[in-house]
C-alpha cells in the first residue's frame, strides 16, 4: 500500500529500507533499556539485582525487613538483616562465639540465664540494639543503671567475645549480633532449641534508662499487666507463655518473691496460689542461716539439671509451685493456661515455639544499616 501511495521505491529498497528502520527502532530500546537499569541501580541493591517486579516480590520475601529507630534518614527503602550476613567479611564469626560459650558454658553454667536475662532486657527496651551494654556517661543515661537491670550479668562475657572477634575482624561484628548469637548458643549448651537468626544489626549511640525503669514486665505484676506489657511488643498470649519458659534456668534472689511468703498484698498470709509444701521450701530458702536475705535464692530448675529445658518450668505452674508471681499467673487467665497445659504436656511443641518466638525477639526494631553503628567496645560508643 506504502509503494503504490507514494510510487517512490521499488520492493527491494523498500525491504532493505524497512529493515533499518526496524534496527533503528531495537537500537533505541535497548538503550532505553540500560538506561533505566542504570537509573534502578541507584534507587537500592534490589532494583539492580532484580528487575522483573514478580521476581522481586519473591526475592524480598525470603528477606526479614524490619523497622528502625532512633534516626531520621532521607533514603526510606527498607534495610534486611540477612541470614550469614558476615559470610564474606568475617566468615568465622558465629563459629568464634559458638566456641567461646561452649568452654564459658563448662566452668560457667550460670551464662545461660545471664545470656537469656541480658538479651530480653535489651531487645525490650528500645530494639535489640546492644543499648543495655552502654556504660552510663554524661551524654549516656545507661540502662545498667535502671533498677530492673541492677541484678543483669553477663556484660563481661560479651567483651571477651567482642574482644575475640575485633582480633580477628576489627570493627566488623556488631555487639547486637554478639548479643543474640550468644543468647542462641547459650540456650542449645542448656538444652534448648537451636533457631536461626538472620544478622546484620547495628549498634545504638544511645542508652535507655527510663524506658528501662518503666517499660520492663515486672516479677509482680497481676497478668492482665504482663499480658499488656508482652503484647506492646507485639506478642500474643502464646508467644508470651512460651517466652517466659526462659524462666527454666537460672536461679531468682529471694527479694523477688519474698511477699508471697509471710505478707501477700498486706495480708500478712502466704500467697494462696502457692502449693503448701512448696512454700516452706521457699521459705527454708530464704531463711538460710548462712546467707543474708539479699543473698539467698532459688534454683529455678529446683529439681536439678536432669529435667529437660521448659518441663519443669510448666509442670511446676501447673501445681502451684512457679517461684515467680507473674509467673504463676499465667494460670490465672483461660488463654494462657490453656498453654502451660499444653507445653507442660509436650516438650517438643514447647521447644519449637520457643524457637520461633527467640527469633522474633531478636528481631525486635533492630538497627541497620546507615543507621547505627559498630563499636570497638560494647560498653562505650564508638
Amino acid at each position: 500500500m506504502i509503494i503504490r501511495m507514494f510510487g517512490l521505491f521499488e520492493t527491494g529498497v523498500f525491504m532493505k529500507l524497512s529493515f533499518l528502520v526496524f534496527l533503528l527502532c531495537v537500537l533505541i530500546s535497548v538503550k532505553n533499556q540500560t538506561a533505566e537499569t542504570k537509573k534502578g541501580s541507584s534507587t537500592g541493591k534490589w532494583s539492580s539485582s532484580v528487575s522483573s517486579p514478580i521476581l522481586l516480590k519473591s526475592f524480598q520475601s525470603r528477606r526479614i525487613f524490619l523497622s528502625t529507630k532512633n534516626e531520621k534518614v532521607e533514603d526510606s527503602s527498607p534495610r534486611a538483616l540477612e541470614y550469614n550476613f558476615y559470610r564474606d567479611s568475617c566468615p568465622q564469626a558465629e563459629e568464634i562465639i559458638r566456641t567461646m560459650i561452649r568452654q564459658m558454658y563448662k566452668v560457667r553454667p550460670n551464662v545461660v540465664p545471664a545470656l537469656l536475662r541480658l538479651v530480653f532486657h535489651d531487645c525490650f527496651v528500645e530494639g535489640c540494639d546492644a543499648s543495655v551494654l552502654l556504660d552510663a556517661t554524661d551524654e549516656i543515661d545507661s540502662e545498667k543503671e535502671a533498677p530492673p537491670n541492677e541484678t543483669l550479668k553477663g556484660f563481661d562475657v560479651i567483651d571477651i567475645i567482642k574482644s575475640e572477634l575485633e582480633e580477628a575482624c576489627p570493627r566488623l561484628v556488631s555487639c547486637a549480633d554478639i548479643l543474640v548469637l550468644a543468647a542462641r548458643e547459650a540456650v542449645v549448651q542448656a538444652g534448648g532449641p537451636f533457631y536461626p537468626l538472620y544478622t546484620g544489626r547495628r549498634d545504638s549511640a544511645f542508652s535507655f534508662g527510663e524506658a528501662a525503669t518503666y517499660e520492663l514486665p515486672s516479677p509482680h505484676e497481676d497478668l492482665s499487666k504482663t499480658i499488656a506489657s508482652f503484647a506492646s511488643r507485639g506478642f500474643d498470649e502464646r508467644e508470651t507463655v512460651s517466652l517466659l519458659g526462659a524462666h527454666s534456668v537460672g536461679v531468682i534472689h529471694c527479694k523477688f518473691f519474698q511477699n508471697r511468703l509471710y505478707n501477700f498484698g498486706g495480708t500478712y498470709e502466704p500467697d494462696p496460689s502457692l502449693d503448701i509444701e512448696f512454700l516452706n521450701l521457699l521459705r527454708s530458702k530464704c531463711n538460710n542461716s548462712h546467707t543474708s536475705p539479699e543473698e539467698s535464692q532459688m534454683e529455678m530448675n529446683y529439681e536439678g539439671t536432669g529435667s529437660s529445658f521448659g518441663t519443669l518450668y510448666f509442670r511446676s505452674l501447673l501445681l502451684g509451685r512457679g517461684i515467680l508471681y507473674a509467673d504463676q499467673q499465667l494460670m490465672a487467665g483461660e488463654g494462657t493456661g490453656i498453654w502451660v497445659r499444653a507445653y507442660a504436656s509436650d516438650a517438643f511443641l514447647f521447644r519449637r515455639d520457643f524457637a520461633q518466638v527467640m527469633m522474633k525477639l531478636s528481631n525486635l526494631r533492630v538497627l541497620t544499616a546507615p543507621m547505627g553503628q559498630v563499636r570497638r567496645n560494647c560498653s562505650k560508643v564508638a
